[in-house]
């Protein structure tokens, strides 16, 4: 499937909303996507400790940046930088080579929806903004992306870090996989699994913002996490078939802001 590129908002700056306080849009140059890969890095591995590709430089960089499309959110008073998330289409993966989370799962029971599938990843937010604003407008952001887009899946790797112990990162993951399991011919299975036998209810955490974000408009859970030793995470796939999609929540999100230059038609949303 031919996937287009997305239609950029007005001024060519890539924008696709903004509110007051923030832009969200398209990264539009290499710079761009340079400062985004930096705050990866700060957060990644200066906060969390995590082992990223590129890290010499100060820049969490893989082989698969090349390929993506980058969302990014700016704070308008002072053009900081202070979110990202990439987005990884499935003709642009066909020539990276794969998607991420292939490195990471058997997916072999979605090979019949991969032509129809975006890939989201790296999602990250400034720690100084992490008041629930600037992860919402990157959902914005991705919705009108989306829009523009003839793929019906949305997938991605969401972690739940070990901070708090591997027990409460089992009992996180074991939860989430009993309230949010999707179908079983849609499972996937972790090349290197993340224990969570005997997980128990009363040591689990609330899912981190990312996947909340994910459930709210209506993802599931494809299988069990695997251990993702660089980022000492565990990681679990979901996916969202548009078809599911919370039209709720998506309204709201699609509301943020204005949409620069765009005419907008959520194709995805339905009727309340």
């Amino acid at each position: 499937m031919q996937h287009p590129e997305p239609r950029r908002g007005g001024g060519g700056d890539g924008c696709l909303v903004r509110t007051s306080q923030f832009s969200a849009g398209l990264a539009s140059s290499d710079r761009e996507v340079e400062e985004g890969q930096r705050l990866r890095y700060r957060v990644f591995a200066d906060e969390f400790g995590a082992c990223v590709p590129g890290g010499a430089n100060g820049l969490d960089r893989d082989d698969l940046d090349p390929f993506c499309h980058h969302l990014v959110v700016r704070e308008r008073r002072s053009g900081t930088l202070v979110g990202t998330y990439r987005i990884l289409p499935a003709d642009r993966a066909r020539r990276a080579g794969g998607f991420y989370a292939e490195r990471e799962f058997d997916l072999r029971q979605l090979r019949s929806l991969r032509a129809d599938t975006v890939e989201v990843g790296r999602a990250c937010v400034h720690p100084d903004f992490r008041h629930g604003a600037v992860i919402a407008l990157l959902w914005a952001a991705l919705l009108r992306y989306l829009n523009a887009c003839e793929s019906r899946y949305v997938m991605g790797c969401a972690s739940v870090g070990l901070g708090a112990g591997h027990d409460t990162a089992a009992a996180t993951c074991g939860r989430l996989c009993e309230e949010h399991l999707g179908p079983a011919p849609w499972r996937v299975f972790p090349y290197r699994p993340f224990p969570i036998r005997g997980w128990s209810r009363e040591t689990a955490h609330e899912p981190p913002a990312l996947i909340r974000g994910y459930l709210r408009l209506g993802a599931f859970v494809c299988g069990e996490p695997a251990w993702d030793e660089g980022f000492n995470t565990a990681d679990l796939l979901l996916l969202l078939p548009l078809s599911r999609l919370n039209p709720r929540y998506a309204r709201w999100l699609l509301r943020l802001g204005e949409a620069p230059g765009t005419s907008l038609h959520p194709r995805h949303v339905r009727a309340a």
